[in-house]
């Protein structure tokens, strides 16, 4: 299982909202998971109920019945077993590579957690059986395409559901009994409401919640250190700017950018005799980029926190006075996340491009100004620096581009025209996870060359906080006096980018503490 850092203290689910925290914690860190016994008796008290309808003669939807366009076909008693059975075999129809092993373990926690809310009819051995998978770190394998998004992400979460059957592999060929877990039998509705909801979109949403944020910590570093590697003015990050502009968002990015770069020597060496009177707009630009790019991720992650404490079944079901009201609906539908996560793609192609664009303008060192030299080679002609390194971030933002156009927007319907209007919300979460990972690259590109473009001007210091980033990366990074391959550097960064490297680094600014 990947961990971050040590299993942390166990998750009561009882209910409640999940946090994008707690999502990470279980399915990165290895947190167990446990059921509260009040969430037991209430799922005992629904079930008891929803087994009675099986018996009253009527049709209910998924219980009773067949799926899909299929609804109308009524199912015997003495079959509901087989049918929930059937249902998850015949939906396992995922194919391509396995998804992760913390998107599945996040997808799962998520499916326990919104079967614990109480309206999914489920027993509780059901969600014990997820949870006791989790506990016991045991991963199905998960084709990662497959869900339209809209009725649940069926394929992903039958093919989970077959592995706790017994029925499908987990990625470490363990069976559920080598877990001293037994094999999971469905009873009435239980098989739909494993598969109809959209545990695999949120959950995806609520990792790349997390990890923008990391993303931002980098780019935010690498921005500012860019600055004074090109001996950029900063006047553009004066707070008397962006008050008028009337963009919190982007107040923020200029005030943390200055507050990583004060009191930067390099810049106070050329603030009254540089003859350039304005920066290129990657420079002078970048806090209305980037406040752009936040302000879309803050509403991403306030999409992704309601979803955390979602019900997102069908049918679902209602105590009303002595009756059990069982209400079909739309809850499965994706478009709420897929929308957003749509939008975070967009968001991190700017992240990515704008850094790109730094990088160029370091590499070029056309204006004498920068006091660097051509593509920050020390010896240009003998040595190509880190030309070729701008190469591979622009091949990076190409791909990146060419993933922010929306899976959302374009509908293919399902299910004999029943299910003719779907969101495709795992494509818009697979496409924004794949574009944050190459603008990790992106941003460790800019972090590598930035940091190589500083050394030209020491012994001038930039600020506390930059200097401690410079400190960091120098541990994996050495700087580049003569030519060797960029491409450990790239991967070495990109992993401090990923990981907490950076988590503290504001701490420096704010002690006015100077690296070591």
């Amino acid at each position: 299982m990947p961990t971050d850092h040590p299993p942390s203290h166990s998750l009561t689910l009882d209910a409640s909202p999940l946090t994008i925290a707690q999502v990470v914690s279980v399915a990165r860190r290895g947190t167990k998971v446990g059921l509260d016994t009040a969430v037991v008796e209430r799922l005992n008290a629904m079930r008891t109920r929803l087994d009675a309808l099986t018996t009253d003669g009527n049709a209910y939807y998924g219980i009773n019945t067949g799926f899909g366009s299929l609804a109308r076909t009524r199912i015997d008693s003495e079959k509901l077993r087989e049918l929930q059975a059937n249902l998850i075999r015949s939906h396992a129809a995922g194919v391509g590579e396995p998804l992760g092993e913390d998107v599945v373990r996040a997808m799962m926690l998520l499916l326990a957690a919104s079967l614990s809310r109480g309206h999914s009819g489920v027993r509780p051995i059901v969600v014990e059986t997820i949870l006791s998978w989790l506990n016991a770190g045991l991963t199905p394998v998960v084709p990662s395409l497959g869900s339209v998004g809209a009725s649940g992400d069926l394929a992903p979460l039958a093919h989970a559901v077959l592995a706790m059957m017994g029925e499908a592999p987990t990625l470490d060929d363990r069976t559920p009994q080598d877990a001293g877990i037994e094999p999971l039998t469905l009873e009435a509705k239980e098989g739909l409401a494993l598969i109809n909801g959209t545990h695999l979109m949120a959950a995806r949403a609520a990792l790349l919640v997390h990890d923008f944020d990391r993303l931002m910590t980098g780019a935010l570093v690498a921005n500012a250190i860019a600055i004074d590697a090109f001996r950029a003015s900063a006047s553009y990050l004066d707070p008397r700017v962006h008050v008028s502009r009337n963009q919190p968002a982007t107040a923020e990015i200029a005030a943390k950018l200055s507050k990583l770069l004060q009191p930067s020597e390099i810049w106070k060496s050329h603030q009254t005799d540089d003859p350039r009177v304005q920066d290129p707009y990657s420079f002078r630009c970048a806090p209305y980029v980037l406040g752009a790019a936040i302000e879309n991720a803050a509403y991403v992650r306030a999409v992704t926190e309601r979803e955390l404490g979602a019900v997102t079944d069908n049918p679902l079901l209602f105590e009303n006075s002595d009756t059990l009201d069982v209400v079909s609906a739309g809850n499965f539908h994706g478009m709420p996340i897929a929308l957003p996560l749509d939008t975070l793609a967009i968001a991190i192609t700017h992240i990515a491009g704008i850094s790109e664009r730094r990088v160029f303008a370091i590499l070029a060192a056309s204006d004498p100004e920068t006091h660097l030299l051509p593509y920050l080679s020390h010896g240009p002609g003998l040595h190509s620096g880190l030309m070729i390194a701008q190469y591979t971030s622009a091949a990076l933002v190409n791909e990146i581009a060419g993933l922010a156009s929306p899976a959302s927007v374009i509908n293919l319907p399902t299910s004999a025209g029943i299910e003719d209007y779907n969101s495709f919300g795992p494509r818009s979460a697979a496409k924004a996870a794949r574009a944050l990972e190459l603008t990790e690259s992106v941003v460790a590109i800019e972090m590598i060359c930035a940091a190589e473009g500083v050394e030209f001007h020491r012994p001038l210091k930039s600020g506390p906080a930059v200097e401690e980033a410079l400190k960091r990366i120098r541990g994996v990074v050495p700087s580049f006096s003569a030519d060797r391959s960029p491409a450990p550097a790239i991967g070495a960064v990109a992993a401090m980018v990923r990981s907490d490297a950076f988590h503290d680094i504001f701490d420096f600014a704010a002690s006015g503490k100077q690296g070591e």
